[in-house]
């Protein structure tokens, strides 16, 4: 059974652990390997800070008092996007992986966006060992592929899988 909330500063060292965690082990979510501890914290710093604004909301999934798994969903966009939000930096703890907790962090992200008056969500994810089939499974669409998008956490390049959700 997992806790689901929103997290804040406190939670800074948890996040920054995860985020280090999901680099280290390929994960493709804006940082390259090896990254450290002090700049995974900086990162989530700003975020929580942008959280507490209302620009974001940044959801995590516990067991047992452990961080499991994180989503961000975007919600300050530009003026003529006023109905969109964006899910960005998905992550599992490798531990907790297949145990329904990124779905129950997506769900809840897509609950709120919608009590936000969003209608429309897009993401992207990594094509090679990204979560899309966890977004598939979630209802979102398929938009289409950008090859070698970004550089994978430890070098060589990977595309990227573009989504939308209508709400």
């Amino acid at each position: 059974m997992f806790e689901i909330r929103a997290l804040t500063l406190a939670d800074l060292d948890a996040l920054a652990a995860l985020l280090v965690e999901t680099v280290d082990g390929g994960g493709s979510v804006s940082f390259m390997a090896p990254l450290a501890l002090e700049d995974a914290r900086s990162f989530w710093r700003k975020s929580l800070e942008a959280a507490s604004r209302g620009e974001r909301v940044v959801l995590g999934a516990f067991a047992d008092g452990e961080l499991a798994s994180t989503v961000t969903l975007h919600l300050d966009c530009p003026p003529n996007q006023p109905h969109r939000g964006e899910i960005a930096k998905m992550m599992t703890a490798t531990a907790h992986r297949g145990r329904g907790a990124a779905s129950l962090v997506l769900s809840c992200a897509e609950d709120i966006a919608r009590k936000a008056g969003r209608t429309l969500l897009v993401l992207d994810t990594a094509s090679e060992g990204g979560a899309s089939g966890l977004y598939e499974r979630h209802g979102w669409i398929y938009a289409g592929e950008i090859p070698d998008y970004a550089l994978k956490p430890h070098g060589g390049l990977v595309g990227t899988r573009l989504y939308y959700k209508r709400l």
